[in-house]
């Protein structure tokens, strides 16, 4: 049984570990947040 909840564990450990990885692996915290311009809104 203790073999499972480590396998458990473990599983889970990776999961957090590589929505972590993905989350804050690509940001670069000088880089400016991305100016949306006026021909991409659906304005007159």
């Amino acid at each position: 049984m203790w073999i499972l909840m480590l396998e458990a564990g473990v599983a889970l450990f990776l999961l957090v570990f590589i929505v972590w990885w993905t989350m804050f692996a690509g940001r670069k915290p000088d880089a400016p947040p991305p100016q949306s311009r006026k021909e991409d809104r659906n304005e007159p």
